[in-house]
């Protein structure tokens, strides 16, 4: 079983079937924060959450949406001279703000030239229903995805990371999200402190079976502006070889269905910042890695899935 040349269901797959062409990615910051910071869940955000908000790559803050649209699409013009754009809400919590905010912003990044959809990073716990209106009347125009970081199914990895909402808050997420069509993300980290392979694979085989349209397998990192390298300092906790990583992965993918979109394999770490692990810098020495081990085992996505 093949999606073009790999053996696993890619985003870069299925919006080139989508669209026709490439779709590219522009990381937005849409200036907004998180409940988890702000005092109305937590102060510090998630333990491995940085300053930036998980978005070290996204354009500038002080920019328009529009001005970081442009940015974007000169910056990535080198690698990908033409194709159609997804406008990526990333860093924080991109639907927790009022109404009219979400809107203006939402719709001057849909207003721009060859911007043909919307990816919405959010928390499972910041979905009220005037928001889950605006998104559903959203979804019927233009092709829209809202990604929900879970990370773990397991509650006391879930308390110790600080995410703040337990698991039927997901549930309760994915339930009214795909109530109304829209297609959800859900985010994973491999690595975490004190779990094992069979509780991360418990997560992956959980949301195989959740309705969600796609997934995200993060690696976890440590990076010096975050709460976890303090941690990580004073109990320093087992980290995965790249060995091990590329093996979990391997199988998650044939864990899930086939017809679910896998949008990452691995983390990105900035690289004056990191810590832990070292070898994740290679990013294409991973996802290569993934791709021979699958090869070698004659696997493919779904495989195992049931």
């Amino acid at each position: 079983m093949m999606w073009e040349d790999k053996r696993y269901h890619s985003l870069n797959y299925e919006l080139k079937t989508t669209f026709g062409t490439k779709v590219i990615k522009l990381s937005l910051d849409g200036g907004f924060t998180c409940p988890n910071r702000d005092g109305t869940v937590g102060s510090r955000g998630c333990i491995f959450c940085s300053e930036e908000g998980s978005g070290e790559f996204t354009a500038n803050r002080i920019l328009s949406i529009s001005e970081q649209i442009d940015e974007q699409k000169e910056f990535l013009s080198k690698k990908w001279p033409k194709g159609k754009y997804i406008a990526y809400f990333q860093n924080f919590t991109n639907t927790y703000s009022s109404i009219k905010d979400l809107r203006r912003k939402y719709e001057e990044a849909l207003s721009k030239e060859d911007v043909v959809g919307l990816a919405i990073a959010t928390r499972a716990d910041c979905l009220p229903e005037e928001v889950l209106d605006l998104l559903s009347e959203l979804n019927k125009k233009t092709y829209l995805w809202v990604e929900l970081g879970l990370q773990t199914i397991h509650e006391k990895t879930a308390k110790f990371i600080r995410r703040g909402y337990d698991l039927s808050v997901y549930n309760k997420g994915i339930e009214e999200l795909k109530k109304r069509n829209i297609k959800v993300v859900t985010h994973l980290i491999f690595g975490l402190p004190g779990e094992s392979k069979e509780d991360t694979l418990e997560t992956v085989k959980y949301i195989a079976n959740t309705n969600t349209w796609g997934v995200k397998f993060h690696l976890l990192y440590i990076q010096k502006d975050t709460d976890l390298y303090e941690y990580y300092k004073s109990s320093p906790f087992y980290i995965l070889s790249k060995e091990e990583y590329i093996s979990i992965v391997c199988d998650s993918i044939e864990m899930l269905p086939q017809n679910m979109v896998i949008h990452r394999l691995t983390g990105d770490g900035k690289k004056g910042l990191l810590i832990e692990p070292k070898w994740s810098l290679n990013k294409l020495g991973v996802l290569s890695g993934i791709d021979m081990e699958l090869k070698r085992r004659g696997s493919h996505q779904g495989i195992k899935y049931y």
